[in-house]
């Protein structure tokens, strides 16, 4: 006898909302929600401005208060076809994810952000038990994020590259005018490994 085991998925593989407007148009308007297992280099709708980072929200953010997270769509796209794209984006997410969490680096520009997506998006707010900076912090670390992972995608890892030559490149990548990492940085325990 065959039985089902059913398993939750992680928020990364859970499905999310599509853009209501491209899901509208493509219905021809018998609908406007639909649910795609977006990846990750299609966060944001650049045609719409619409975004849906995590599966719990119900309806999408209205991404156009945060023009930076439409032009990033674009860089997204062409760092795609770098060789060294996936390994660069996993690695980025995962370092961008732990300066948000930790409040790091790049801070005063999250919150602002954060705050711009909360003014035109009341529904971050009232979306059940976690809180906007959680629902939308892969939107808020996006541009970040794609930076952090161009540059670690095209560093060149050598034994005679100095560290704070590559350190210099990312902070230029970021916008950052000087860049310091802590001990425990995972930036720095990714140079340090990448180089060996």
């Amino acid at each position: 006898m065959a039985a089902a085991r059913w398993k939750r998925l992680e928020a990364g593989q859970q499905p999310v909302r599509a853009c209501t407007l491209c899901t509208r148009h493509r219905s021809h308007g018998t609908t406007d929600t639909a649910w795609v297992h977006r990846p990750p280099h299609r966060l944001v709708c650049p045609r719409h401005h619409q975004a849906a980072p995590d599966p719990r929200l119900t309806s999408p953010i209205q991404a156009w208060t945060a023009p930076e997270l439409t032009a990033v769509h674009y860089a997204h796209q062409r760092l795609q076809r770098h060789p060294r794209a996936a390994t660069a984006w996993t690695t980025a997410r995962a370092i961008s994810t732990r300066w948000y969490d930790h409040q790091q680096h790049l801070t005063h520009r999250w919150h602002t952000r954060l705050g711009q997506l909360c003014a035109t998006n009341p529904h971050l707010a009232t979306a059940g038990s976690a809180s906007p900076a959680l629902l939308a912090r892969d939107l808020v670390i996006y541009p970040e994020t794609v930076a952090l992972a161009r540059a670690l995608a095209t560093l060149p890892f050598s034994a005679h590259r100095p560290a704070n030559g590559a350190l210099a490149l990312i902070a230029q990548r970021l916008g950052l005018p000087r860049f310091t990492l802590a001990a425990n940085d995972p930036l720095r325990a990714y140079l340090t490994h990448a180089r060996r």
